[in-house]
């Protein structure tokens, strides 16, 4: 596993890749970075070539300030112009959290280059933006979309309770316990050292916020390449309720594999799971 950079989309983009083969691109979540995969890249990369990039704000990536160059249509055309920058025409796209937003948007915006949709925690847009509106758990839940809505103040908030925030989200919200050892927490507070590393990473909620305005958005998606859920059921953030019905939405082969006892980490409290049934999922 070696780290490389990479210019797309205008962006000077950080990634990690191992192996060789068919592509597989990693996206992590929200507050994460590249090492979110860290314990699944060695998994996949005797049989594919991975590539787990820190997505823009994040990371030793590039960070834009302003709200606007976090829009859909940006972070999605980042990743189109990852896989050319590769060498790839298509690629395995598999996201968490923020990043399985990213990457439902993706196949739904460029499906000739999404060879087949993996994502992790993560419903598309349309599903949560709805049940925020008529179901008042996931409207309680999602209580702090809300507050990155604030200008400064979160920035302000995260930063003064770093030594906290990756202690009580990462290992408090875990099942397992062991999936976050106190060098794994000293990543993540040292990825966000400074205030101003929150803020790529809030502006995707801003921007986000802002697209309920844009009908593109709020299409109806439809899926046409096979697709894998993976669902770890005790997720703080998002209600299981966000899946129900899902199928209705993909029109080739569709799987949801249920996790019962797991967080909303999945990938870093389950990794050799996760890899089973994404190895599983990728051979049929």
């Amino acid at each position: 596993m070696h780290s490389r950079f990479i210019i797309a989309n205008g962006i000077n983009f950080h990634l990690k890749e191992s192996g060789e083969g068919d592509l597989v691109l990693l996206l992590h979540g929200f507050p994460e970075f590249w090492y979110s995969w860290v314990k699944v890249i060695p998994l996949l990369d005797k049989q594919f070539k991975v590539v787990a990039p820190d997505l823009r704000g994040y990371g030793q990536s590039e960070k834009p300030t302003k709200i606007k160059d976090y829009n859909f249509r940006i972070l999605t055309k980042d990743i189109a112009e990852i896989i050319k920058a590769l060498g790839y025409k298509k690629a395995i796209i598999v996201g968490h959290d923020w990043g399985g937003g990213v990457a439902l948007e993706f196949a739904k915006l460029y499906p000739e280059m999404t060879e087949k949709l993996i994502v992790l925690n993560c419903p598309p847009a349309i599903k949560l933006q709805n049940a925020i509106l008529t179901n008042w758990k996931q409207f309680k839940m999602s209580w702090y979309i809300f507050f990155f809505q604030l200008p400064f103040i979160p920035e302000w908030f995260l930063h003064k309770n770093l030594k906290n925030i990756f202690w009580r989200m990462l290992k408090g919200w875990s099942i397992n316990k062991n999936a976050f050892q106190k060098e794994d927490i000293e990543q993540y507070e040292k990825a966000f050292a400074n205030k101003s590393d929150f803020t790529g990473p809030l502006n995707y909620y801003r921007a986000a916020f802002r697209a309920l305005f844009d009908k593109d958005f709020r299409t109806i998606p439809q899926y046409n390449m096979d697709t894998l859920i993976i669902w770890g059921e005790k997720d703080k953030a998002l209600g299981k309720w966000l899946i129900d019905d899902l199928e209705k939405y993909f029109t080739q082969k569709f799987d949801i594999k249920y996790i019962p006892d797991c967080s909303h980490w999945v990938q870093q409290e389950q990794p050799e799971l996760v890899a089973k049934y994404i190895l599983s999922f990728l051979k049929n």
